[in-house]
């Protein structure tokens, strides 16, 4: 099993890796408020470190910039005040040398501490390694939204994240019972998975694939964007207001479908798996078919049974607390609880997704309009 040590360098390294592949000019531009630039990224990641943790638990800790907890701070308001999300993008200063320089600082701090074996600091720094993990997949999806704003469609890496194929076709049958929901064994998990709980499911079939391009180009072609009887009112309005005709990033020149991916403006192909859609997308798509999307207690049944880990998989599910629910007091207790509201639960994990960071139980959330995640379809009925 990895030390925590290991695992701090392993993560750590990662988020490095995936900068690598960056020129220095990319690190600063912001598409968008929801769309956070690289270099706020690898510092938010660092300040939650230094901030939950170095402050608390180091006494001989002295912070590297005493502007930096306005600057990296997100939206814990027990903290203090900081930037709006919206602005992040502005930040020319502190320069990408001076970031680096500060996660290289709280890096020693950090390596130092986990000597002592601290339980608190483990578990608060186990937190961190996660909370960077999800970053890891923003940094991603926020840098591919940014990127595909530039009209020469430029390439990250080879590796475009979205040409996955299903491994297989059919469906599941689940039989109606009172099943056990929520995380049950001392791994790690977020405080929004705890609160093991039963619930009672009537017999349904899921399938064993996931929607593909092919598919949902007959969806865009049989007049789906154009027809209301297919989606929510909100998502009917969401369309008209936005002037939305197909997924994010798909685009048709010369009557031929392509997709901007982050390895360029690659050609759409059918057997692909479905990527970037929307909750209202998937929704509309799934009444259209006759079918539903599953909610996510039958996903999390019927998960030890299907391949997973493709595409975020939009399940017909709020976001909202189980039962016996606490919110942890201080900072770390507004990391999830506070957002169990206009959200809707996603399930699984995406070709985006960082190595050990997905499990069954994992609850992933975003509002219902939100398309530029790694997200997909799984039909139920």
């Amino acid at each position: 099993m990895i030390n925590i040590i290991e695992n701090y360098k392993r993560v750590r390294n990662h988020t490095e890796y995936l900068c690598s592949f960056l020129e220095i000019e990319d690190f600063t531009p912001q598409s968008a408020a929801f769309a956070s630039p690289p270099k706020w990224h690898i510092a938010h990641t660092t300040w939650f470190f230094e901030q939950m943790i170095l402050l608390e638990y180091d006494e001989d800790y002295t912070v590297f910039n005493k502007d930096f907890s306005y600057l990296f701070n997100s939206y814990y308001n027990t903290i203090g005040k900081r930037i709006a999300r919206h602005e992040r993008g502005l930040l020319t200063r502190p320069s990408v040398k001076e970031v680096l320089n500060y996660r290289e600082y709280v890096d020693e701090k950090m390596l130092t501490l986990l000597t002592n074996k601290n339980k608190e600091v483990n578990t608060l720094t186990t937190l961190g390694l996660h909370h960077e993990q999800q970053h890891q997949e923003l940094f991603l999806s926020d840098l591919k939204y940014t990127f595909s704003r530039n009209p020469l469609n430029p390439v990250y890496r080879k590796e475009n994240y979205v040409s996955s194929l299903n491994s297989e076709e059919g469906w599941l049958a689940v039989e109606s019972g009172i099943y056990e929901i929520g995380h049950q064994n001392s791994d790690f998990c977020f405080d929004n998975e705890l609160g093991k709980h039963r619930v009672f499911l009537e017999p349904f079939k899921i399938s064993k694939a996931l929607v593909t391009n092919k598919e949902y180009l007959e969806f865009i072609e049989d007049g789906g964007y154009e027809k209301a009887k297919y989606w929510l009112d909100d998502g009917w309005h969401w369309l008209q207001e936005n002037t939305i005709t197909h997924p994010l990033y798909w685009e048709k020149l010369n009557d031929e479908w392509y997709q901007y991916s982050l390895s360029g403006l690659i050609k759409l192909e059918d057997n692909d798996i479905a990527c970037h859609i929307s909750y209202y997308e998937a929704a509309a798509f799934a009444f259209w078919k006759g079918m539903r999307l599953p909610t996510e207690f039958e996903w999390e049944i019927a998960a030890k049974n299907l391949n997973w880990g493709q595409r975020w998989e939009w399940t017909n599910s709020a976001y909202l607390p189980y039962p016996n629910f606490k919110i942890s007091d201080g900072a770390v207790g507004e990391y999830n609880g506070k957002f169990m509201i206009n959200t809707m639960v996603l399930r699984g994990a995406s070709t985006a997704t960082s190595k050990s960071h997905s499990r069954i139980t994992y609850r992933n959330f975003f509002a219902p309009n939100t398309q530029w995640q790694f997200t997909g379809i799984r039909l139920a009925i």
